[in-house]
């Protein structure tokens, strides 16, 4: 490498901190209680916000110009959509035998479709809102046909067991990111499954002969050792993730380009499973002190209701109801928030500060492009809880 790519060699950079990111949902997570849940397209466009404009490339940061009506409205199109969906499962829990089967058949099917639509939608929506020195982003292509790519693509997956995942991931990438436009310039892809298949075939013919391995001495043992192989196979599968999932993201998103301007990203395995022990830590932490808060409860009402069952809890009355309904949130809302703060916004943080970008200074003469004003597609994605941030 030339001292002069060296030097045009542009850092992306993340100044936002866990902490901040914490204090944030908290406090959206409280205002969903007395909102009913409405509050939670406020909370999301919070975090966008935290994301984008933490995130900054030459100096400048992106810009989020979405808004939480454009999502309550889109959420509220969604609903037209799966209305139909939800009554053909409850008709479907009323019946027996072979019908039953076939009907879940279709609706899974039909889920997964509208899984891939939603998620080409959901990021088009993100795009049209991003903005980088007063230009947006925008993605075009046909969510239609995205979603009849990655539907075909996951049926091959599943008849080759996993072994044609390297030419869908690369094959959805690169219509992803042709049809991505920062103003009036397209974005380019030059990856392939080849970018991918080493350390994919690597990290599955690992895993296949590590298993089998345990099998065959749990055979010739008589099955005395087969007790280590769950756990094994737990640390073998999440250690062959990470490794995967670390390179997978740095060699696709290094194949990006916008004419001259490429951008390259680093994110290393152990940072990975080192933010996944992290989640697991503080998910401990948070839900000792939630048992412990609600072991506090149960002691100062026990005196006058039983809570040691379904019954007794039903015997309280609204009070019962009220802890156990609360109880429930609490929980969901701990996972929620731990996974937020150390998956989401860990993967954020690595990305964005392994990326580089070279040839920036040929973005100069970038033209705005027309905002996209369509708001159906996030609703779908919220709906099916499709994408990140």
């Amino acid at each position: 490498m030339t001292s002069d790519a060296r030097i045009s060699r542009v850092p992306a950079k993340f100044s936002g901190t866990r902490a901040e990111l914490f204090w944030r949902l908290v406090r959206g997570y409280l205002l969903m209680v007395p909102t009913i849940g409405l509050y939670r397209f406020w909370v999301t466009t919070m975090k966008r916000q935290f994301y984008w404009h933490n995130t900054s490339i030459d100096g400048d940061a992106l810009e989020y110009s979405g808004t939480p009506l454009q999502l309550l409205i889109g959420f509220l199109f969604a609903l037209a959509v799966f209305l139909p969906l939800y009554i053909a499962l409850f008709y479907l829990s009323t019946q027996v035998g072979p019908v039953v089967l076939a009907g879940y058949g279709v609706v899974v099917a039909l889920f997964w479709f509208l899984f891939g639509y939603a998620s080409y939608r959901g990021r088009d929506f993100r795009l049209s809102r991003t903005l980088w020195r007063g230009i947006r982003f925008d993605q075009k292509g046909n969510a239609w046909a995205y979603a009849t790519r990655q539907f075909l693509w996951s049926l091959l997956v599943v008849v080759t067991l996993g072994l044609a995942y390297p030419f869908m991931s690369a094959d959805l990438w690169r219509y992803r990111y042709t049809n991505t436009w920062y103003g009036d310039r397209q974005f380019g892809f030059t990856g392939s499954w080849r970018t991918i298949a080493g350390p994919f075939y690597r990290a599955y013919a690992t895993f296949v002969i590590l298993i089998g391995a345990l099998v065959l001495v749990g055979l010739f043992t008589q099955g005395r050792s087969m007790a280590l192989a769950p756990l094994l196979a737990i640390v073998l599968g999440f250690g062959g993730f990470f490794y995967y999932r670390a390179r997978e993201s740095s060699r696709l998103f290094s194949e990006v380009h916008l004419g001259a301007a490429r951008l390259r990203v680093e994110i290393k395995a152990r940072a990975l499973a080192l933010q996944f022990a992290a989640y697991l830590g503080m998910l401990l932490v948070a839900f000792t002190i939630v048992g412990l808060l609600g072991y506090l409860v149960a002691l100062a009402v026990q005196a006058q209701f039983d809570f040691t069952s379904l019954a007794g809890i039903a015997r309280a009355g609204w009070i019962g109801v009220a802890l156990g309904l609360g109880g429930y949130l609490v929980s969901l809302a701990t996972l929620g928030l731990m996974a937020e703060v150390y998956l989401d916004c860990g993967y954020w943080m690595l990305v964005a500060r392994g990326a580089t970008i070279t040839g920036l200074a040929n973005l100069g003469t970038v033209g705005a492009g027309n905002e996209d004003t369509a708001l159906a597609g996030e609703g779908l994605a919220d709906a099916l809880n499709v994408g990140s941030f």
